[in-house]
């Protein structure tokens, strides 16, 4: 418990450290954003399979063709999820387009405010998906998980700041709005942890719906992103470094 409230207060907090970036430097290269979210992406690839799914298709002792439909039931139910949630409220580069437009854009301070809520609903999913880990019983692969998912979130949180400081949002409610964001992930989180904790029956099935929605996060929403400024090979090789590093360590832990 102590270990997955930490991991919770972690994830969440990795969107504060983002937003602080955004808010102190403000002008933050797309190079580089896009280079650390390709690297997150690779990390949170390497975490869906090996953290999530394949834990999901080992799991439990009934036969194999059972366990595949419930792993594959499980991937495309998390998918489904967050395309769902994409429909009512768009997410990051649906909503973010290039630098002139989002300043024409989020002059509208409730178009600000929804982007802003769209990523709070995106991160309670996502904090499932880290708190589901924990499920397995190998920490290690569930702080994996997390780490991957905590460093999607920096970026995330350097996006968020500049919109609603062009809208006239003070620095203060800013960091209180990304403080917001990031609880949410925290609550997640939790709620991930205790519900595999409550029912090991529903194991299998939330380990492959946790990483169903990492799966559509990276395809839908980071490699889109990584690649709309014209800096798609740096992206790719970010990507590339973050999920062998994550099959290194994998196999390092054991």
């Amino acid at each position: 418990m102590t270990m997955a409230l930490l991991t919770a207060l972690g994830v969440g907090g990795a969107t504060m450290i983002g937003a602080l970036i955004g808010l102190i430097f403000k002008k933050i290269s797309h190079k580089f954003s896009d280079t650390i979210l390709g690297f997150a992406a690779g990390v949170m690839l390497a975490a869906a399979v090996i953290g999530l799914i394949l834990p999901s298709l080992e799991y439990g002792d009934y036969a194999i063709g059972w366990r595949l439909l419930v792993t594959v039931a499980g991937i495309f139910a998390g998918a489904v999820c967050l395309n769902l949630i994409d429909k009512l409220v768009p997410h990051l580069h649906k909503m973010a387009g290039n630098d002139s437009e989002e300043r024409h854009a989020n002059k509208s301070l409730n178009k600000v405010l929804l982007f802003v809520l769209a990523i709070a609903i995106h991160n309670l999913p996502e904090g499932i998906a880290a708190g589901v880990g924990f499920g397995t019983g190998n920490n290690a692969q569930a702080l994996i998980i997390a780490g991957g998912i905590a460093l999607q979130n920096i970026p995330e949180g350097m996006v968020i700041i500049g919109p609603m400081l062009s809208a006239g949002i003070s620095p203060t409610k800013t960091i209180l709005i990304a403080l917001g964001t990031g609880l949410i992930e925290v609550i997640g989180t939790l709620i991930g942890f205790f519900a595999v904790s409550v029912s090991q029956a529903i194991l299998p099935f939330a380990l492959a719906f946790a990483g169903g929605t990492m799966l559509y996060v990276i395809s839908d929403e980071m490699i889109p992103e990584t690649h709309a400024h014209g800096h798609q090979r740096g992206a790719t090789y970010a990507l590339l470094v973050g999920f062998c590093l994550m099959i290194a360590t994998d196999a390092f832990l054991g």
